[in-house]
């Protein structure tokens, strides 16, 4: 499996492109900001779409959907509950003092237990609430990529619309915590890490 990681927008997010090596099918995750950079990676493994999705809806996450969807075609994902957010998009750039494009519709409304197929690979989504009312998480072969959910030493923010702490910490036990020790959890900022690690040393769930 191709995995490419790009650190884009303002905020420094992470945009996560898979790609099946024989079809050269892929699955933009979080196409957050700076859409020619991630169009310059996918022509530079000669990559075609086929899904592009957002583990919520957070502009940081989002605001290169638009400008995505133009360039490919791809399919918009979300997850219902994220929708709010979604519509409230420019209005959540004016909050930052930045000028975000409008998100447009989209095309599947995720849920969970549903698959997003690229090649010979699918994602598995994961409902995963807390730090937003639609977050979702996304696993493939021994990854794990949990949007703002879950960080290394560290979670997700949960004082932004719809967020709530205690929903976030049982999402973690219950969907992610569940899943092998040696499943890399890829999140929407910083480094990588692992369940095992997170389990063992992660501030929040070690008493």
């Amino acid at each position: 499996m191709i995995l490419e990681q790009l650190v884009v927008g303002p905020i420094q997010a992470n945009c996560y492109i898979l790609g099946d090596e024989t079809t050269r099918e892929a699955v933009v995750i979080d196409p957050g900001g700076d859409t020619p950079v991630i169009l310059r990676a996918l022509q530079a493994r000669d990559l075609k779409p086929v899904a592009i999705v957002a583990t919520h809806g957070h502009f940081d996450h989002v605001e290169g959907l638009a400008g995505m969807k133009r360039a490919t075609g791809a399919p918009v994902c979300v997850h219902p509950d994220e929708l709010p957010l979604l519509k409230g998009l420019p209005g959540q750039g004016l909050l930052f003092g930045m000028r975000v494009e409008a998100a447009p519709e989209p095309d599947v409304l995720l849920e969970e237990g549903q698959t997003i197929p690229f090649g010979s690979f699918a994602l598995s989504v994961l409902h995963t609430p807390g730090h937003s009312p639609g977050s979702v998480s996304l696993v493939v072969d021994k990854k794990v990529f949990v949007g703002d959910l879950l960080f290394a030493g560290s979670i997700g923010r949960t004082d932004l619309q719809g967020g709530d702490y205690d929903t976030l910490i049982r999402s973690v036990r219950e969907k992610i915590f569940t899943l092998p020790d040696d499943t890399v959890v890829y999140p929407g900022h910083g480094p990588a890490t692992t369940v095992a690690t997170e389990k063992r040393t992660n501030p929040f769930f070690v008493y």
